[in-house]
């Protein structure tokens, strides 16, 4: 038996599609993607984050794809066998998921407790939100840990459950039903909180066309929160898709999935900013971004919806939690495929299961430092490299520096060290009609971008109180 099928793979493109599409559509699609579109001109915005996706998204994506299907291996691998110079980009990759995980289970284990509580007020159980307000519920939620450390134990725990079941048996089967579930969520509530008294408010936040916020250096601000909420979203960089394109049938249109995932991720977040916005202005609440708007003003939207609001938050977490779950899985498959592989390679056994062991380990003791943490407020535990959280130390090596400094080198990789290296691969499942433009993009383009978001990202994480950076932002 070769190490491809020791590995496994996906039974069909549609598995894959659903796969890779899970991977994107996470928490950032819910908070994030709303708020900073319509806190940075609406519609120009969305123009913006459109521009960057065909221009770095599409090249980027279709890459790390072609990247995984040529080599059959993940991240670290499929650098070094592309070219062994760059190989710190695939341990870039590789780090990114590890990091990101040790909080991304916290906070899917605060939607899980959100959608049974829901769900308990709906049948009036007594285990539900109840009278409490929304931001005293979440209060209490993340300042206790011995309540929330269950949740986040849950969340990792069926993380690693389907991941240790395997790529077709586990992710493929998991995705193939979680997707499609998620997008009829996402056109219910859509459709639901866009008929609210007042949700027009929350659709002109959102959609209006707003270009003063061009003005001056606001261009800047507007480029880089496009930027990094693109990249985030799609889940480049993080070893994930790499791993998923080794898993790939070698007669796939990879052209094809490539076009796909970005424009259904898209969709997912246009349907959410749908969701989000006309609700809480339809309420008269202020629209922030960040764990607030999700787990403190879309509650009291809930709870203002009389005796269907506990219906329609329940459908709203369940909705988030497929979000969230199939992100982590995606996350972690970038790690636990690189730890296989690093085994197979030593001609040691890559047992799936014991490699998602180390993995569910690993994130666990993350996971337990950003709870008993409680988001920061926990001000007697000590916060690494100066962030105000665990949280936002593991977001600042994962997001602000492993990430796009690994999307900085895969594009010097595709677009300079080995440039048409992917081109046959590609061309074995389609007539890869864009094959120049991803070629020009890729050399002249996708690394300016790719260099401003990673001044961006690390400027964020370490610069952002200072004089220079407050007037660069606007």
């Amino acid at each position: 038996m070769n190490n491809s099928e020791k590995r496994g793979g996906f039974a069909s493109s549609f598995g894959f599609l659903m796969a890779a599409v899970g991977s994107a559509v996470g928490l950032g699609n819910i908070w994030g993607f709303p708020y900073k579109a319509g806190a940075n001109g609406g519609f120009a915005f969305i123009i913006i984050y459109i521009i960057l996706a065909v221009f770095l998204g599409y090249p980027m994506m279709i890459g790390e794809i072609a990247l995984g299907r040529k080599t059959r291996t993940s991240a670290v691998q499929a650098f070094h066998k592309a070219d062994r110079r760059l190989t710190i980009g695939g341990i870039f990759d590789t780090l990114s998921p590890f990091c990101l995980i040790c909080f991304y289970v916290v906070l899917g284990g605060f939607v899980m407790k959100y959608m049974v509580a829901n769900f308990g007020d709906m049948i009036h159980a007594g285990f539900g939100v109840g009278d409490t307000k929304s931001d005293d519920f979440f209060g209490a939620l993340i300042s206790t840990p011995t309540s929330s450390l269950p949740w986040m134990l849950l969340f990792l725990g069926l993380t690693g459950l389907v991941i240790a079941k395997g790529v077709e048996s586990g992710i493929e089967k998991f995705s193939k039903v979680a997707m499609p579930a998620l997008y009829l969520l996402l056109i219910i509530m859509a459709i639901r909180c866009c008929t609210l008294p007042g949700a027009k408010g929350g659709l002109e936040f959102m959609f209006k066309p707003n270009f003063e916020v061009f003005k001056g250096t606001g261009w800047f601000k507007v480029f880089a929160a496009a930027g990094s909420q693109l990249f985030f979203s799609l889940s480049l960089a993080s070893g994930c898709l790499i791993s998923f394109g080794s898993y790939l049938d070698k007669d796939a249109n990879i052209e094809k999935q490539a076009v796909l995932v970005p424009v259904l991720d898209t969709i997912a977040a246009l349907l959410a900013g749908c969701c989000v916005l006309p609700a809480v202005f339809a309420m008269g609440i202020e629209p922030s971004g960040g764990p607030g708007l999700l787990f403190v003003s879309l509650q009291t939207v809930f709870d203002g919806m009389g005796s269907f609001g506990p219906l329609f938050g329940f459908i709203f977490y369940l909705l988030v939690f497929l979000a969230a779950l199939s992100s982590s899985i995606g996350m972690m498959e970038g790690a636990v495929s690189a730890l296989i592989d690093h085994r197979l390679q030593q001609g040691k056994s890559g047992s799936r299961a014991r490699m998602t062991g180390i993995a569910v380990l690993l994130a666990l003791l993350g996971g337990i430092l950003v709870t008993v943490d409680q988001l920061g407020g926990n001000t007697a535990m000590w916060k690494p490299f100066g962030q105000p959280s665990w949280l936002d130390a593991f977001d600042l090596l994962g997001e602000g520096i492993f990430m796009p400094l690994g999307g900085l080198i895969m594009t010097i990789l595709l677009g300079w060290t080995r440039r048409h290296y992917l081109d046959d691969e590609i061309e074995h499942g389609s007539p890869y009609r864009t094959k120049g433009f991803v070629n020009f993009s890729m050399r002249y383009i996708a690394p300016i971008l790719m260099a401003f978001i990673v001044f961006i990202q690390i400027s964020t994480f370490f610069f952002s109180k200072t004089a220079w950076f407050q007037a660069l932002m606007g």
